[in-house]
């Protein structure tokens, strides 16, 4: 390929990985596209795929494609050389691209759904990707190519399923490292576009509604909260009150005699927060939105462009859900509870973005707010085994996740010279005020003349009520530079670096709420808003009452469970930089090679209830750089044929959840988590080998083969106390991982069956992952679990199980007719996950394993125009198959529940117009 030539491609590239509309503008036609995309310029109804289908016109040597948007650091994505715009087919890297149009055609309303139609990732629990079967702890989430902060405690990638599909124009998967990207690459990155500048002004508005078969129109339970919460915000009630928000500002023992525990005790017992209530009918869920984008010319060759886009979303579920524990190896039931559970969760998100192209310059500043609330309400009764005793568990809580984020890119071209910039802040937040848990016991013994009531005497050993107060802030600070040359024609050379300093603060306040001995046993028959009602306070307080009505002497204490702990700093400090060569010494063969230096600072500092480090044992001081290489060599051994070969070295650290010894209720899981501050980090030698064949329409096949070496793989292990599962986090010795991936799409023009058919096509989608993976564990190893010594490891691991989260078989298929010069499409879509295990057992204790199954959902998108609108009419079935959520243990013989529920088939309308 000539210099010019090559210089024209690559030109036109970066126009289109910056602002693609800019590089393949069209004209208006009928129909809807992506939003400010022409019709005909949807991927999805693309006119110029309509004309190389069979039969029409041969497949030009370079077949033309419509170019995602996609934005990375570096901008090196494209071999050199190559004039493709198939971005899965020209890459130097192995890539899974999903565009505007692969994430319409699931018609998943999150990008955490739409990830799982991509080879070899599946989803666990609330959002969080797993690629390969290794834990989102492996995996890299970016946004626009800066990194993100997660709101959620547990994660340390923030959960996909708060991203809506209608903010992302692309979503690419990296599976191979390379230098440009952070070294922490286990088992992939997933690097998510958002909608930039539209070829043309336009306003799209969308709204739906939705229901399943286990929560619409049923019964549920919930509490009043406050008057906002169907929008996802509190309306004040939630506020910390000013005796207990005195208290925590004073840094004081709650034993101290200068804190006043009954102005406390009285601010607590909130009717509107304890209040468990029966709903009849639960209603359908809901969402709405609006998107909208314009773009003019600005100087003498330059243009802006503007898109904004808010919505809004109310989804209800009830879980009816199996929990069981077992007191030994023969899985012999300890406890045996039935719980159901309802959430609303209620999700906000805004974005407004600016972008600016002058000449070959391209800039872009990115602003995104997304508010995710839950509000939790459950009932569980179940038997304890040990006592006979049946419970009675309350539960109310209200979760906030909230994530700010604001970005800026710069993209310039100066000939063979071309400049990036990057830099962003973000702040996640997460707060949960006021998670309630309100235990009565029914004794069931004869002897007891109150034995077959449900009593709550705020006593340990017949009830309780707990409160606890958690609050996270995280700071995000991003900065990067990378400078690119293009020294010849088949050689080009990236130098970057890039500097990360993230901050948190987490804190955690448990309240055991407790009464003397003298307590009236009745009154622990009342529910909980009198429990905690003012005049039985007052009472407690008021001994002269007391005897005049003959009871007590009794009073009430509150308990600080956590005053030893009660927050954290933790802190990661990145500086990194690394060189890049992208080679093709000879045509058809092409060679990126690199590596990545990062020195890193990772620490947790305990603290006291003053605020100041507490000089406990349990804080983490992690101290390392890496030099981490990566190389990709791509042979095209034929026009439609090629080989690609891959080794690197990576690093996964602990999150800072692991690392924090502070006890933490998931409430999409049902557990609490602790963490360990023995953790250190784990390192991975990675390499794959693949085959790709393309052919005609956008056809195309794979198949590789990957293999990884994990040194201290950090791993989930569960322990129980009475009916609560308890999980903490250990590095296992060593781990490999190894297995196959093949993926075929093949798209069929159906123009020969005439009539209706004549702008038809069918399009199969499919792929498959096999994986295997061992862990490592000799006699002679061990384990550094906080706060006990040293122990051997076979305590926690058995030699030769899976990793968790890896399942063997990984399975999707889709299978669909689409139009070509309208939208028009009906797809079904099949998953399969094999068993994984979730959690490693401990006391001898069979893991616990979850069965995702088999899943078959079906989406109906169709395109019209009314009243001069471009309509779209969607429709969704979802679980077809009706699959339920089982999670386990089992020893061959014997099998005991979880957190096992019925799922139930979810149904979808929605209807968007767009002007």
């Amino acid at each position: 390929m000539s210099t010019g030539k090559q210089l024209t491609a690559l030109l036109l590239l970066t126009t289109a990985l910056t602002i693609p509309g800019a590089a393949f503008a069209q004209d208006t036609g009928v129909g809807t596209g992506a939003e400010g995309v022409p019709a005909e310029a949807d991927p999805a109804t693309d006119a110029v795929q309509a004309q190389q289908v069979e039969g029409i016109e041969d497949t030009p040597e370079e077949e033309q494609f419509e170019e995602p948007e996609i934005s990375v650091p570096g901008g090196a994505i494209v071999v050199t050389g190559r004039r493709r715009q198939d971005v899965t087919r020209a890459s130097s890297q192995v890539v899974s691209v999903l565009d505007s149009a692969s994430i319409a055609r699931t018609g998943e309303g999150d990008i955490a759904g739409a990830l799982t139609r991509v080879t070899g990732l599946s989803t666990v629990g609330n959002g969080l990707v797993y690629v390969r079967g290794l834990g989102d702890r492996y995996s890299l989430a970016l946004l626009n190519g800066l990194p993100l902060p997660s709101p959620q405690p547990l994660s340390r990638v923030v959960p996909l399923d708060i991203f809506p599909t209608s903010i992302i124009a692309s979503s690419l998967v990296q599976k191979t490292y390379s230098a440009n990207f952070p070294g922490e690459f286990g088992g992939g990155v997933i690097n998510l576009t958002t909608r930039a500048v539209p070829d043309e002004s336009f306003v799209k508005i969308s709204a739906g509604i939705s229901g399943d078969s286990e929560t619409t129109f049923g019964t549920g339970y919930s509490y009043y909260g406050s008057s906002y919460d169907w929008f996802g915000f509190d309306d004040g009630r939630r506020t910390t009150r000013p005796a207990l928000q005195n208290y925590l500002d004073s840094g004081l023992a709650l034993s101290d005699p200068n804190v006043d525990q009954k102005a406390i005790l009285l601010e607590l017992g909130d009717p509107n927060l304890i209040l468990l209530q029966s709903t009849d009918t639960l209603p359908v869920n809901w969402s709405a939105g609006i998107t909208a984008g314009t773009s003019f010319d600005v100087f003498s060759d330059g243009r802006f462009g503007i898109i904004a886009t808010a919505s809004l979303s109310n989804k209800w579920r009830n879980r009816f859900i199996t929990r069981q524990t077992a007191v030994n190896a023969d899985l012999d039931l300890d406890t045996d509870f039935r719980q159901f559970t309802t959430d609303q969760r209620i999700l906000a998100n805004a974005m407004l973005g600016f972008g600016l192209e002058v000449g070959e310059h391209r800039f872009r500043v990115v602003n995104l707010f997304i508010r995710d609330s839950l509000k939790r309400a459950s009932l569980a009764e179940g038997t304890d085994f040990q006592n006979d005793d049946t419970d009675q568990v309350q539960n109310t809580g209200w979760y906030e996740r909230q994530l700010f984020d604001t970005q800026f890119t710069g993209e310039m071209e100066f000939g063979d010279l071309s400049l990036d910039l990057r830099a962003g802040y973000a702040q996640t937040q997460r707060e949960a005020p006021y998670e309630w848990e309100f235990t009565y016991t029914r004794t069931n013994n004869a002897n007891d003349p109150l034995g077959n009531i449900f009593l709550n005497t705020l006593d340990p050993q017949r009830g309780g009520a707990v409160v606890a107060l958690s609050d996270l802030t995280e700071d995000l600070y991003y900065g990067g530079i990378d400078l690119s040359y293009q020294l010849a024609n088949w050689l080009g050379v990236t130098v970057g670096g890039a500097y990360t300093d993230t901050q948190r603060l987490s804190s955690r306040r448990e309240f055991d709420i407790r009464a003397s001995s003298g307590y009236p046993d009745i009154f622990g028959a009342f529910r909980p808003d009198a429990l905690l009602g003012d005049s039985l306070i007052e009472l407690g307080y008021d001994p002269d009452a007391q005897d005049a009505a003959g009871i007590g002497p009794f009073t009430y204490n509150i308990f600080d469970t956590t005053g030893s702990d009660p927050a954290f700093e933790a802190g990661l400090e990145i500086i990194a930089g690394y060189v890049q060569a992208r080679l093709e010494p000879t045509p058809g063969v092409s060679l990126d090679l690199g590596v990545r230096y990062e020195d890193a600072r990772q620490q947790v500092v305990p603290l006291g209830l003053d605020g100041t480090p507490s000089g406990s044992g349990n804080s983490t001081l992690l101290e390392n750089d890496y030099f981490l290489p990566g190389a990709t060599l791509t042979w095209e051994v034929t026009d439609s044929f090629q080989l690609r070969f891959n080794a690197s070295k990576t690093i996964a650290r602990p999150q800072f959840r692991e690392l924090i010894f502070q006890t933490y209720f998931d409430p999409e899981t049902n557990r609490q988590f602790n963490g360990n501050p023995s953790l250190i980090d784990s390192e991975l030698t990675n390499y794959e080998a693949r085959a790709e064949y393309y052919w005609g329409s956008g056809s195309k096949a794979s198949l590789a083969g990957f293999y990884k070496d994990i040194e201290n793989p950090i791993e989930v292990f569960s322990s129980f106390s009475d009916n609560d599962q308890i999980s903490g986090f250990a590095n296992a010795p060593s781990a490999k991982l190894y297995g196959a991936e093949f993926e075929l799409q093949w798209n069929k023009d159906l123009y020969s069956l005439g009539d209706w058919w004549e702008s038809k096509r069918l399009v199969a989608i499919a792929n498959y992952t096999y994986t295997q993976s061992d862990l490592q564990v000799g006699a002679d190893d061990i384990a550094r679990v906080f706060p006990f010594a040293d122990q051997p490891a076979t305590n926690f691991f058995r030699d030769g199980v899976p990793l968790t989260g890896q399942s063997d078989h990984l399975v999707n298929l889709q299978l669909g007719i689409e139009d070509l010069d309208k939208v028009s499409q009906a797809t079904f879509l099949l998953s399969y996950a094999s068993e994984r295990v979730t959690s490693r057992g401990t006391a001898a204790l069979p893991d616990i394993v979850e069965d995702p199954g088999l899943r078959l959902d079906f989406v109906v998108r169709q395109g019209f125009e009314l009243a001069g609108a471009d309509m779209e009419l969607k429709f969704e079935a979802r679980n077809i198959t009706g699959r339920d959520h089982f999670e386990f243990q089992t020893n061959g013989t014997n099998r005991i529940e979880i957190n096992s529920y019925d799922v139930g088939r979810s149904f979808a309308v929605s209807l968007s117009a767009e002007f």
